[in-house]
């Protein structure tokens, strides 16, 4: 199985277009010390042809030709077999509506996100407007077969845990299943890849079960919990918005690296966060643990 990091951003995006706070100035400044990010998102494929979307971020367009693959020799052609949605949010979902001239679009997302979608953001009535958009209902902790557009099985199946969070703030119900990680399996080579763009806390049942699998896509978006605070952001904490923190002493970092895992990544990391400075202590401290700040189209074979 292949993995590639389409997006590696939080929402916003790397430097965000209305941000100068000190990480998103260098990078605009001194472009060489940060690479810019498009909003979080990856891809998976049995045979590095034909893929699934993990989330759909409004960087949907540009971010698929990170995909690599044989040029077609149609005159329409996309690469995208079907895509998976952790949660409702608006930098995980609206990519799904810019995906429309493909004509048939086939959603993976538990019943909650299924929900939100429908009747809160109202992204599958717009989309279904324009193309025949399926959805399979993910139930959490099932394994369910990814298949290709075709209804032909591709050899991958993703399997939805639940994570510490909220629903999204336009959502008018909570519902279980809302926000999730995703474990998705090569059924073939026994390969695995966890993603989890969004998590408020760690247990230990939760890094128990991520001590078998071959890659890690974590949850990076703050370094710190009063990270916006300081700079006079936000009045409201990394834990309050439900995000882990990766510093600290029951930060995401300390926990990560005790993990047995042959890749541990982070995505969806904010443009506040120092360590997107490739010069950082931050940056430092986060590769000595054993883990990677994750870019975009960044690729794995596990």
């Amino acid at each position: 199985m292949r993995i590639v990091l389409l997006g590696t951003a939080a929402g916003g995006g790397f430097p965000q277009w209305n941000c100068w706070c000190p990480i998103c100035r260098a990078a605009r400044v001194e472009p060489h010390r940060a690479q810019a990010r498009t909003q979080s998102s990856a891809a998976v494929s049995a045979d590095g042809e034909r893929w699934f979307l993990l989330n759909a971020s409004p960087d949907v367009r540009q971010q698929l030709a990170c995909l690599p693959g044989p040029l077609p020799t149609s005159v329409r052609h996309g690469p995208v077999e079907g895509l998976a949605l952790t949660d409702a949010e608006l930098d995980h979902t609206l990519g799904v509506v810019l995906l429309r001239e493909g004509r048939v679009l086939h959603l993976y997302a538990t019943e909650p996100v299924r929900a939100i979608l429908e009747q809160d953001s109202r992204i599958l009535p717009v989309t279904r407007a324009f193309a025949d958009t399926r959805v399979t209902r993910l139930p959490v902790g099932d394994r369910t077969q990814l298949r290709y557009r075709d209804d032909t099985a591709s050899g991958l199946s993703l399997e939805p845990f639940l994570v510490a969070a909220d629903p999204p703030r336009f959502a008018t119900g909570a519902e279980t299943g809302h926000t999730t990680g995703f474990l998705v399996r090569d059924d073939a080579t026994g390969g695995s890849c966890a993603f989890v763009p969004g998590c408020g806390a760690l247990t230990k049942p939760l890094l128990e079960s991520w001590e078998s699998v071959d890659l890690l896509l974590f949850d990076g978006t703050f370094w710190s919990d009063d990270e916006l605070i300081n700079l006079g952001i936000s009045d409201r904490s990394a834990r309050a918005m439900d995000h882990l923190p990766v510093s600290g002493s029951d930060g995401s970092l300390r926990q990560l690296a005790g993990l047995a895992v042959p890749h541990k990544v982070y995505t969806h990391i904010n443009n506040t966060n120092p360590m997107l400075l490739e010069d950082s202590s931050e940056r430092e401290a986060v590769e000595q643990a054993g883990v990677t700040v994750g870019v975009d189209g960044m690729s794995f074979l596990v």
